[in-house]
């Protein structure tokens, strides 16, 4: 584990010294909760295994945000809550880029809406909240590829900031092995309202990668991953076949200069998204220059 950590950190990637306790914590947990499946259609591969994003990789929007608007549904949370939460979504979705303080306030408000419920709960909501809002929103070029894995008897997880509960959900729905995702403390059932470690996002997915590949024996020379964002090059530095799926800018550009695999299922709706940010581009200059020329009147 430790060649590893010390690879993935020659490629530049080197969180703060502080927050490598609760990174590598945060790993170990969500590896030693990652559900396994052990039956397969073909006979298995077991050194190789294929690890997925799930946030705008394997589906539309944020997992957090769907989930948060059907906790809101069933009145855990307030209209002020979901209205800041809709507004990170709109920024990840139009932006492209996940921004820290965003994630750190989505960490803080995941825990506050979920202390003192049973994990049973959840998980009961999780799944009615998946076919109203998920199973829709789920890229169909995406589930193929894991499809695909899955036939030549590879192992597939998702890997995501999301809950461990929800993530398992949609890994369940999907028919995919298991998932990696946040694990949230709790004692006889019930939410505490404290993570284990941190959230698993950045660095965090690479350590939980790292153990389950120790646990499971895998090659991750013969692994692969994907996801969209910048901020998992940690995790994708650590297999031998990384692909950018519907990737930001910055993806875009790390993973053409490394020669990766760039798949894009947005199409249409990139030039949607294309448009827009150009009209707000252009209506802010005209509204600049509006502005510089009343400034110029007697």
């Amino acid at each position: 584990m430790i060649g590893s950590l010390v690879a993935v950190e020659a490629n530049g990637y080197r969180p703060p010294r502080n927050l490598r306790a609760r990174s590598m914590l945060a790993g170990e947990a969500s590896a030693a909760a990652a559900e396994v499946e052990s039956t397969f259609d073909v006979p298995p591969d077991p050194e190789a295994a294929a690890f997925f994003d799930v946030d705008n990789t394997v589906m539309q929007g944020a997992s957090l945000f769907h989930l948060a608007r059907g906790l809101y549904r069933r009145r855990f949370f307030t209209t002020r809550e979901l209205a800041s939460a809709a507004w990170k979504q709109a920024y990840f979705r139009y932006v492209g880029v996940e921004d820290p303080e965003h994630v750190e306030s989505a960490r803080a408000a995941a825990l506050a809406f979920i202390a003192g419920h049973p994990v049973s709960e959840l998980e009961q909501v999780g799944n009615e909240i998946f076919d109203e809002t998920m199973a829709s929103r789920i890229w169909p070029g995406t589930r193929a590829l894991a499809q695909r894995h899955l036939d030549e008897g590879q192992r597939v997880w998702l890997v995501t900031a999301a809950p461990v509960e929800i993530a398992r959900i949609i890994a369940r729905r999907l028919g995919l092995t298991g998932a990696l995702g946040t694990v949230a403390e709790s004692v006889d059932g019930v939410y505490t309202g404290r993570l284990v470690g941190d959230m698993l996002h950045g660095p965090a997915k690479a350590d939980a990668i790292l153990a389950l590949a120790r646990d499971e024996g895998l090659d991750l020379a013969r692994c692969s991953a994907y996801s969209d964002s910048f901020n998992d090059l940690p995790m994708l530095s650590l297999v031998g076949r990384p692909c950018a799926i519907n990737p930001d800018a910055h993806l875009r550009d790390h993973a053409r200069r490394e020669g990766w695999e760039i798949r894009d299922f947005r199409t249409g709706r990139r030039a949607a998204r294309a448009g827009l940010i150009g009209a707000a581009v252009a209506g802010a200059a005209t509204g600049a220059a509006l502005g510089a020329v009343r400034s110029r009147r007697p």
